[in-house]
């Protein structure tokens, strides 16, 4: 009877129920089940509200505040006319220039689908004007929102510091190296995509000289400006984590509102995009604690750590499971809630065999984000699908080689840990 809530877990998320009511409702099943209605009002009367009360959680909504101003003021936009007349001339050149700028909203925002969105609108109408195919058009912009989950500030690693306890700027230290990773054997796709079909990305003719390449560059004093004052605000350590992501906000607004970018109604719609998606995330967590509750109250958590330590095999096939295991749930659930769900089992078995939970991090997370350009879930397609309104098959269809890409870092990464450790 105590394994029914978990297999309600699952049934919920089949029939596509939200992922923060199927773990809700399940919760509430079990610690009924469990302790009666006193222990159900109990626990939920509580941690609605002492789940998301941290002070460190706050750098989450702050830093979706700053990417919100930062499309809403279209300085995202000036970042990929800038790449585009860069990059327009290679082969596959628009579609290499979106991915390294999806790099830049990562490193400015971390939050992915609201890079993939932006780039979406900004991208893929010049990619069609250009006579690219809209697979490919449509997998680039899906994809390259992922970069956000990997390059600093990430959003995802300063959940998973926050529920684990390791530094955050650490975090952020160690998937420095893989992100770079990626958004090369994103490049290295686009490349062989267009090698092996030429005719879905045809080579631009139009010639723009030096000089105006290198007088394209001043459209992005703004947006250079704030990546450096974040960065370094970050790894310096002045600041906290929360105190950089409000100064990133402040300085996402104050730059754009002297540059007359600004109206209410922008200012307005990025208000709302940020409660929007904080609510989603905050519910999600909220909804997680309450199945923690449960798993805890129920000693499945230890029953599983003491399992998976009673195994006679080796701690490498171990964390491979372990990364299989989260690219599994990855398919059918946030990464958000992937991580509150799990990492209260997973980072004691890491710790108890000896090993480096940076390393961990960066592959859980690498694998964890696989899940948004996947089916069932695939939330950065269905945003870049409802922005550019191209169905979720043709989506789907382009983002599959990128996929392929993102695996084989994932088990480069795997094989060598150096990726992972050698900023720290």
């Amino acid at each position: 009877m105590i394994y029914l809530p978990v297999l309600l877990l699952f049934v919920f998320l089949v029939f596509g129920v939200p992922v923060f009511l199927s773990m809700g409702m399940a919760g509430a099943i079990g610690l009924y089940l469990v302790g009666g209605s006193k222990s159900l009002i109990g626990i939920f009367s509580t941690t609605s509200y002492t789940s998301v009360a941290h002070y460190e959680l706050l750098a989450v909504p702050l830093f979706i505040l700053m990417a919100q101003f930062l499309t809403t003021s279209n300085l995202t936009s000036d970042l990929f006319r800038v790449m585009q007349k860069w990059l327009g001339r290679l082969p596959g050149g628009l579609a290499i220039a979106t991915i390294i700028a999806g790099a830049g909203l990562g490193a400015l925002c971390g939050t992915s689908t609201g890079s993939a969105a932006t780039l979406a609108a900004a991208a893929v109408p010049e990619m069609k004007k250009r006579g690219y195919s809209s697979k490919l058009s449509m997998g680039v912009c899906s994809i390259s929102g992922t970069l956000a989950i990997m390059i600093p500030p990430s959003g995802t690693f300063i959940i998973f510091g926050l529920i684990s306890g390791y530094p955050i700027t650490d975090l952020f230290r160690a998937g420095l190296i893989p992100g770079l990773l990626t958004v090369l054997a994103y490049c290295l796709t686009v490349l062989i995509w267009v090698k092996l079909r030429p005719q879905d990305a045809p080579t631009i003719k139009e010639r723009i000289s030096f000089m105006e390449k290198v007088a394209s560059l001043r459209d992005l004093w703004a947006v250079m400006l704030l990546l450096a004052v974040v960065l370094i605000s970050i790894f310096s350590g002045w600041v906290t984590i929360t105190e950089a992501a409000g100064i990133a906000a402040l300085g996402a607004f104050l730059i754009p509102l002297c540059m007359r970018r600004f109206t209410f109604e922008k200012v307005k719609i990025a208000l709302l995009g940020t409660l929007k998606t904080t609510t989603m995330i905050f519910s999600i967590i909220i909804g997680a604690m309450a199945f923690g509750y449960y798993l805890t109250l129920t000693h499945i958590a230890t029953d599983v750590v003491s399992f998976i330590g009673s195994l006679n095999i080796g701690p490498s096939f171990i964390m491979l499971a372990l990364v299989l295991l989260y690219a599994f749930l990855g398919f059918f659930m946030d990464q958000v809630a992937i991580l509150y769900l799990t990492l209260p089992l997973s980072v004691p078995i890491v710790e108890a065999l000896g090993i480096n939970v940076f390393w961990f991090a960066v592959l859980i997370v690498a694998a964890a984000e696989t899940g948004l350009v996947t089916p069932p879930v695939g939330m950065n397609c269905y945003v870049t699908s409802g922005a550019t309104g191209e169905t979720l098959e043709t989506t789907f269809a382009g983002v599959a080689p990128f996929v392929i890409a993102e695996f084989a870092v994932l088990l480069l990464v795997f094989l060598v840990p150096w990726f992972a450790t050698a900023l720290l």
